[in-house]
């Protein structure tokens, strides 16, 4: 359950709207995420995080969109954000990403978190040949 009302398109003032509009022009969609619903209720606040997302998430660069939501799964799940994992899956399947690359992106997070607290835990000093590569 969300801790503030979710704000409907319909009973949105203009500068949400404005907000609303952009994400449905840019997605190519008349869908708004509960996430944006929520924010709503911090009309500026929906407005600064859409516009970071929009440049990040959609701006040309040199990481392609499918590698943008897949780094983005992992980061959700990594920080136990259930929103983000499911709504970043279904962004990543929309952009074409396959069961395989999906099952292959898991091993590599399950991976990541284990020889991450494994590293954690061990209090393993940093190779120097790493801090010299700027690695």
């Amino acid at each position: 359950m969300s801790t503030v009302r979710l704000v409907s398109y319909e009973e949105a003032d203009a500068a949400v709207r404005v907000v609303y509009d952009d994400i449905r022009a840019t997605r190519g969609s008349d869908f708004i995420n509960n996430f944006w619903l929520a924010l709503a209720a911090d009309p500026a606040l929906l407005k600064s995080t859409w516009e970071e997302v929009k440049a990040v998430m959609t701006a040309p660069g040199p990481l392609d969109p499918l590698t943008r939501e897949m780094i983005y799964i992992a980061v959700s799940a990594a920080n136990g954000c259930t929103y983000c994992a499911h709504s970043h899956t279904a962004s990543a399947k929309a952009k074409g990403m396959t069961d395989a690359q999906y099952g292959d992106l898991l091993k590599v997070i399950a991976l990541a978190g284990k020889t991450n607290h494994l590293a954690n835990a061990l209090q393993v000093p940093v190779d120097a040949a790493f801090e010299k590569s700027g690695a």
